[in-house]
């Protein structure tokens, strides 16, 4: 159990999210943790105290006192007792009493008693997530010493879908286990990730692409530099983007740039994650100036792009593994093992288009997995975090870590 003995303080404010604590602290407790959880008031309005006492088995604190006993919820102790102080999901109100100091209820009272690392986990909704004094606020506690574990996006409870939505509980375990276990089974190594779309320039204005969102390669990106990994991450153009101390971002638009950067990083890398859509082809010249429309058709003439996998593969050392995806719409196993051979991979995944909730955009991914040893393994609808999860632990034994 990788929180063993460890005591975590689990903040729960007044979100639709909060339904999501009572999973996350099963999780919590399930890796030896023990949790203390405290409330806001609004916070009861989402959840019941019950549901929370039951799977912590601790009583759940909402109040400096309880006023059937008379006894007093000492908010210094609790901020003594804590190793870590988790307050998820946090709201936008406790969000602004955090970065102001407003002190008006046990949760606040004890994040100013505080004496351990506080994380937290923010959800709202989209246009609330977007708002200048928001974004004030987020900055503001993060220049208190506090870790952000920043909203994903996805569908909200407005309808409205962006980013807002509280961190997966299951990686919100992952953040936790970073902090405070000191396991780091990937330290010491380093991974290439490329992941995104590219573009490719028809003229200033137009360019040729993809929906990639990144979010796939993201997600393994954090899960290797959760595990105490070296990362260097090659990016396409995506609105998304990785902070953590041991990742490298890269920041690339077309393949050729893709390709570039790769290779000046791949022969000191212990593995590669080829998780980028890179397009296939590129216009074979770009316009200086922006096309004006004209009467009748247009053509374009492509020219192929380099295979960015199928090359660095053929330069692959002794040892180096070679990760790749195949998105498919048809013939999917014959075409991903072709190309789980063609381009030098030690393990592809495949994904289809054919499959509702997986590929582009998505949050989540159904995949199969081949290996060159000729293993096969198939796994459901899954987030994409638990899918870069199962990535990372299947890299690990390629790796015999």
């Amino acid at each position: 159990m990788l929180l063993q003995g460890k005591r975590i303080l689990l903040g729960v404010t007044g979100s639709i999210a909060a339904y999501k604590a009572a999973h996350l602290t099963r999780l919590l407790i399930k890796e030896g943790a023990e949790v203390q959880v405290i409330m806001t008031t609004s916070a009861l309005d989402f959840i019941t105290p019950l549901s929370l006492s039951t799977l912590s088995k601790k009583p759940v604190l909402h109040s400096s006192h309880n006023p059937q006993t008379g006894e007093w919820n000492n908010h210094v102790e609790l901020g003594l007792w804590a190793d870590l102080f988790l307050i998820a999901p946090l709201s936008a109100n406790t969000l602004a009493k955090l970065a102001t100091g407003y002190c008006d209820n046990l949760l606040t009272a004890t994040y100013l008693s505080a004496r351990c690392p506080v994380m937290v986990a923010p959800a709202m909704d989209l246009d609330m997530y977007q708002h200048p004094t928001v974004k004030q606020n987020l900055k503001k506690v993060q220049e208190y010493g506090n870790i952000l574990l920043d909203a994903e996006d996805g569908e909200l409870a407005s309808g409205l879908s962006g980013q807002g939505r509280l961190m997966e509980p299951e990686q919100i375990l992952q953040n936790v286990v970073e902090l405070l276990s000191t396991e780091r089974p990937l330290k010491g190594k380093r991974f290439l990730v490329t992941a995104g779309p590219t573009y490719e320039a028809i003229d200033p204005v137009r360019f040729i692409g993809n929906h990639s969102s990144g979010k796939m390669g993201i997600a393994i990106t954090k899960a290797l530099a959760h595990q105490g990994a070296e990362v260097i991450l090659v990016l396409g153009p995506s609105v998304l983007e990785v902070q953590h101390p041991l990742v490298q971002t890269v920041r690339v638009t077309s393949a050729n740039e893709m390709y570039k950067a790769a290779h000046s990083h791949h022969l000191q890398v212990d593995a590669c994650i080829f998780a980028a859509a890179v397009a296939d082809y590129r216009p074979a010249s770009v316009a200086t100036e922006k096309i004006k429309k004209e009467a009748g058709e247009m053509n374009i003439s492509l020219k192929r792009n380099i295979d960015i996998a199928k090359t660095l593969g053929e330069s692959k050392r002794e040892g180096q593994i070679h990760v790749g995806f195949a998105l498919e719409t048809n013939d999917e196993d014959s075409n991903a093992l072709v190309k789980l051979k063609k381009k030098y991979f030690d393990l592809i995944i495949l994904n289809s288009l054919n499959d509702p909730g997986a590929g582009f955009q998505h949050d989540t991914n159904k995949v199969t997995l081949f290996f060159r040893n000729g293993d096969k393994e198939t796994f459901g609808l899954l987030p994409k975090t638990e899918v870069a999860a199962l990535i990372v632990q299947k890299i690990k034994k390629l790796l015999a870590l």
